[in-house]
């Protein structure tokens, strides 16, 4: 069976791996919206530490305490229950972690910004975005406090409740996350 091309909202395959998506004003200022507030949240990163010796880079150290906010801790959980081990992981590990993720909605943002309705993502940018979609359904559904328990609640919420735009943000992304999942695998 053939796929339809150009639907609007759904990512398709493109000429050389990547994926191809049409959005609309909106969707692009939505998306950009929560890229840029994702790269807030995250942090800007070491800018002092660009001209330094890449080995010294290497063997930065990063933060050992978890971050207080429970959407930073979401997206840098603690990788050991041992909270020693876990600290020392995150001592040497957070950094990268934060840079991945700053590239990631960074190129979102570049992708978003090169002018639509059509936007055509290679391999790597498909990547990036990825986990893009992924870190902001991560920290939209620490927000709403979503699990697996609660979710059906949200999903139901009247118009009046200030939490609809995100949970409806949070399902859209989702959507997102999916299509793009099926095309790079189909």
């Amino acid at each position: 069976m053939a796929r339809r091309r150009n639907r609007a909202g759904v990512f398709e395959s493109a000429p050389g791996g990547g994926a191809a998506i049409t959005l609309d004003e909106v969707e692009i200022s939505i998306l950009r919206s929560l890229a840029v507030q994702l790269l807030e949240l995250v942090g800007p990163g070491d800018a002092a530490g660009a001209d330094d010796d890449p080995l010294a880079q290497l063997f930065a150290e990063g933060p050992s305490k978890p971050p207080d906010d429970p959407a930073l801790a979401r997206l840098f959980p603690d990788a050991y229950e041992d909270s020693e081990d876990a600290s020392e992981f995150r001592r040497f590990t957070e950094n990268d972690l934060r840079a991945r993720k700053r590239e990631d909605a960074l190129s979102m943002i570049r992708v978003l910004d090169s002018g639509g309705p059509r936007l055509t993502l290679t391999p790597e940018d498909s990547r990036h975005w990825l986990g893009a979609l992924n870190d902001l359904r991560l920290t939209l559904g620490t927000r709403l406090e979503v699990s697996d328990d609660e979710g059906s609640e949200l999903f139901h919420l009247p118009d009046s409740d200030p939490r609809k735009p995100l949970v409806m943000a949070y399902l859209w992304l989702g959507g997102l996350q999916e299509t793009l999942v099926e095309t790079l695998m189909g």
